[in-house]
């Protein structure tokens, strides 16, 4: 994988580095930080995440298997009791409670899994140590016939040091 990696020692350069490859429309931007900067959030403008799918979905599922397996044994191994109903929606209301729970947070770790590509079993490329010391950086995956460009992008914001890597 080739990309250029560009590292920053202010927040404020980092970010308007950010606005500025996305107005350019460059595909690929991965952003290291030592800490979470919600100026970055601001800066990279990502769509909301799809795990609130996964956990719709997950919870939904639970619930109705929870209501389904309570009133299945109930039928199946019936026991009549004063002529109630065998199969009332009221009791099997808590079933059908911890198994929405249980499956949409189970359905939630997995598409945050899914989402974040965990395993992860190639390297990461683009990182250095000093993104966990204080410093910023920005990985871009591209092509060798755009790296001065990018890399002329990336100084006139503010990068102490920009190399391309494989």
């Amino acid at each position: 994988m080739q990309g250029v990696l560009a590292v920053f020692p202010q927040l404020d350069a980092v970010c308007a580095a950010i606005k500025d490859l996305k107005a350019k429309k460059v595909p690929k931007v991965t952003v290291y930080s030592p800490t979470i900067q919600h100026e970055i959030d601001d800066a990279i403008d990502a769509p909301t995440s799809v795990v609130r799918v996964f956990t719709l979905i997950g919870a939904s599922l639970g619930v109705t298997f929870g209501y389904w397996i309570s009133i299945w044994c109930s039928q199946y191994w019936s026991l009549q009791v004063g002529g109630k109903a065998i199969a009332s929606w009221i009791p099997y209301t808590i079933m059908g409670f911890e198994m929405f729970v249980m499956v949409g947070c189970l359905s939630t770790v997995a598409g945050m899994f899914i989402n974040a590509g965990i395993p992860r079993l190639v390297t990461n490329f683009g990182f250095d140590k000093r993104f966990t010391h204080g410093d910023y950086g920005i990985w871009i995956e591209t092509t060798p016939d755009k790296f001065a460009e990018l890399e002329s992008t990336l100084k006139a914001h503010g990068a102490v040091e920009v190399r391309g890597e494989r």
